[in-house]
C-alpha cells in the first residue's frame, strides 16, 4: 500500500508570519495537532501543539507576540505519495516523529500520520509503537 491511498489531502497551513495564537485557533477548530507552515503550497516547515507547549505556553510568552516562524520545525521529513506505507513507518521509527508531509514536485499534496499507517495496517502497529513509547516518555519527563 502507498502513502497516497492513506493520506489525508485537505491539509491545513499556516503562515510563517501568523502569530501563535492564530495557529492554535486553527488546530483547535479542526482538532489537528499539526499545522504545514507553507507560502504559496510550498513546504517552509512544520508546526505542532507540543511545539506550542515547549517554546510558548512553558516559558510564558504572550501567543500573539510569537510568530510561526520563531517555534516551528524549519527541517521537515516529507515522503512522495507513491511511497510504500512501510517505508514511511520505517522513517517515523528511526527519526521519532509522528507525521509526514507529501509532497509531489515539491508542493504539499497531503500529510500522513502514524495513525493513518496503523489504520490502514495494523501489522505496523509493531513499527510504530516505539513512537508511542518516545511520546510517553518524553511527557513523563525521562526523555
Amino acid at each position: 500500500m502507498r502513502i497516497k491511498d492513506i493520506m489525508t489531502t485537505d491539509v491545513k497551513t499556516v503562515s510563517e508570519k501568523s502569530a501563535i495564537n492564530e495557529a492554535a485557533k486553527i488546530m483547535s477548530e479542526f482538532q489537528i495537532g499539526c499545522l504545514i507552515v507553507a507560502d504559496k503550497g510550498l513546504l517552509e516547515g512544520i508546526i505542532t501543539e507540543r511545539d506550542i507547549m515547549r517554546e510558548v505556553v512553558s516559558k510564558n510568552r504572550i501567543p500573539s507576540d510569537v510568530k510561526v516562524q520563531d517555534v516551528m520545525t524549519k527541517e521537515v521529513v516529507a515522503v512522495r505519495p507513491d511511497m510504500e506505507i512501510e517505508e514511511a513507518a520505517k522513517i517515523m521509527s528511526e527519526r521519532k516523529i509522528k507525521r509526514l508531509p507529501v509532497l509531489y514536485k515539491n508542493s504539499i499534496v497531503g500529510i500522513v500520520s502514524s495513525v493513518d499507517i496503523v489504520a490502514a495496517e495494523p501489522k505496523m502497529m509493531e513499527q510504530i509503537a516505539g513512537l508511542v513509547l518516545f511520546s510517553s516518555k518524553q511527557r513523563a519527563g525521562a526523555g
